[in-house]
């Protein structure tokens, strides 16, 4: 018989040589650096500071790639894609006080996307902790409390012997499901000091798997099968989880109509007979929704942006799948099941039957007929071409970057993504700046692949010095910046509630000279020109900014109907 306390690992000889004989002049940083690199981590994100020097100096020494952007809110965006992208944990690096405080958007994001960060940052020395308010620069009374309430998870490495083993318990819990940013402390003397401690050789993170109980599938998958109506709500868990081809496979064998949310684009074919696409905010789309008898919910809180801005009262049964404890049931009573997207799919396929159902396509395409007819009758042409250009241009599995802008609004409804994980946007937390520097995450990842950003003028601002970034490491990212001389949607938003605007109007820069100061090609296009002047762009190696100057309308909304 084996007892647990016999299954010790034992050092290899390579590992007994490195702790006899560790290589001089390490410290702290090397142990960040060492525990980073035998997780996996391949790039790090971040900007330096004083307090921080310490492992960005062991970074220098080390075979990670250093990616270093001019804001550290936009290395977080930056991180957030990357970890999006590759479904790996990606580092970011920060410095204590006003940098670490930077971040908190990025990291808010990060959150409400799931995307999987792992937030390293200094402290002030150790002397400097506890409340004893010392004076030190960038002291805070409780740094990590400004970051607690936001990422799921908060570390603390006090000593260096702790390092390693913090490091890893972060790691581990930003890619247990639900995935999301978490938060690592560690002080500057900590960092700087020289360490005795060997090399780090073993250390694994293993993320836990969630799996559904099985007595709840059982009921959902009798529900399902036996339903006359059922209609899949499908949000960002399923292209988180990966569980595309699952969700796929679940609709056809039920028949059930598939509507996407706007974090959910591409987890269900945008042309397949029982797509709903992603109109959410249309009523003939909630109506539908409130008309199934079951409605499976995978992957989604239902929140304001799925629902309608609330609107949405479901009249039948409701199953919801959902990683996050917290959103179960959160907005509507249903039959909640804790589980990964794809670990509850694959387990309702193994018992769900066949459901027939030859009228569910035609009831689909009613549903967005209904809906074009809506959207036809309000003379938007513009905004259609706008975006079908930006659909034609860009290749298919490139990736696309949307800031919070009125193009981007269109594109949560209207634009195909063609593949999962494609098509991201600042949804989750709703902050400006969103979309360039998370695409140059994403180029970074997917280096020799074209990857899109999209923002407004007022959006753009916010994010205008990572054109130096995007030169310095000559990223494939192609910035269409759509002009409209203010914050538009925030324009129309006050002149529908007040009759009048204030605080929208910007003054802005000549971009197209902007970017060509930065060494960024740039050009200035119109509406007849923008298919092309995006496709070569997008063909062009390296970065590049597109300019369209134009005043783009929302559709009208339904909710206050």
């Amino acid at each position: 018989m084996t007892h647990d306390h016999d299954l010790v690992l034992r050092p290899t000889e390579a590992q007994k040589a490195a702790a006899l004989a560790p290589p001089p002049g390490r410290t702290g940083g090397d142990l960040v650096v060492e525990t980073l690199q035998g997780l996996g981590a391949t790039t790090v994100f971040g900007l330096p500071g004083q307090h921080a020097l310490g492992v960005f100096d062991a970074v220098r020494r080390s075979d990670l790639r250093l990616v270093t952007l001019r804001v550290e809110n936009n290395a977080g965006f930056a991180a957030d894609a990357y970890g999006r992208i590759t479904g790996e944990a990606a580092p970011l690096l920060l410095s204590t006080g006003p940098g670490a405080l930077t971040s908190l958007p990025a990291l808010q994001e990060a959150s409400a996307a799931s995307a999987p960060v792992v937030a390293i940052c200094s402290q002030v020395p150790s002397a400097g902790l506890g409340g004893g308010r010392r004076g030190h620069l960038h002291e805070l009374r409780d740094q990590q409390a400004s970051f607690r309430e936001i990422v799921k998870s908060v570390h603390v490495a006090r000593t260096q012997s702790q390092i390693p083993s913090v490091i890893a318990e972060a790691w581990e819990s930003a890619l247990t499901a639900p995935h999301g940013p978490v938060w690592v402390e560690i002080p500057e003397d900590t960092i700087r000091a020289e360490t005795v401690i060997p090399q780090v050789t073993g250390v694994d993170a293993t993320p836990h798997e969630l799996a559904p109980r099985p007595e709840l599938t059982a009921l959902a998958a009798h529900w399902l099968e036996t339903a006359s109506r059922p209609v899949i709500i499908a949000g960002g868990g399923v292209v988180r989880a990966d569980a595309a081809g699952k969700l796929k496979q679940l609709a056809e064998r039920l028949n059930a109509p598939v509507v996407t949310t706007f974090g959910g684009k591409g987890a269900f074919p945008w042309n397949h007979p029982l797509s709903l696409q992603s109109w959410l905010e249309d009523r003939h789309t909630t109506g539908f929704l409130e008309d199934a008898d079951v409605l499976l919910v995978v992957g989604s809180g239902l929140g304001e942006l799925s629902s309608n801005y609330h609107t949405f009262l479901p009249g039948g049964r409701v199953i919801q799948i959902e990683a996050d404890l917290g959103k179960l049931e959160s907005n509507h009573p249903a039959l909640g099941i804790h589980a990964d997207a794809r670990l509850a799919l694959m387990a309702l396929l193994e018992t769900v039957g066949e459901r027939e159902d030859p009228y569910a396509p035609e009831r689909a395409r009613m549903l967005l007929a209904e809906v074009a007819g809506r959207i036809a009758a309000q003379e938007l042409t513009l905004e259609q071409e706008a975006l079908a250009a930006v659909r034609a241009a860009l290749p298919a599995r490139s990736p696309s970057f949307w800031d919070m802008t009125i193009l981007s609004y269109w594109a949560w409804s209207a634009f195909d993504p063609k593949h999962p994980n494609t098509m991201h946007s600042a949804q989750g937390a709703g902050g400006l700046g969103y979309a360039f520097p998370a695409a140059l995450g994403a180029a970074v990842a997917e280096p020799g692949t074209p990857v899109l950003a999209v923002s407004g003028d007022g959006g753009a601002m916010y994010s205008i010095a990572e054109l130096a970034t995007a030169r310095q490491y000559d990223l494939d990212v192609t910035w269409l910046i759509v002009d409209d001389g203010g914050y538009g949607i925030l324009r129309e938003y006050m002149t529908d509630a007040f009759g009048a605007t204030a605080g929208t109007e910007l003054t802005r820069p000549d971009f197209v000279a902007l970017a060509a100061s930065f060494g960024v090609p740039a050009v200035a296009t119109t509406p007849e020109r923008l298919r092309a002047d995006l496709a070569e762009a997008l063909a062009t190696p390296g970065p590049s900014v597109v300019v369209l100057p134009a005043v783009l309308r929302m559709f009208a909304p339904t909710h206050l109907d």
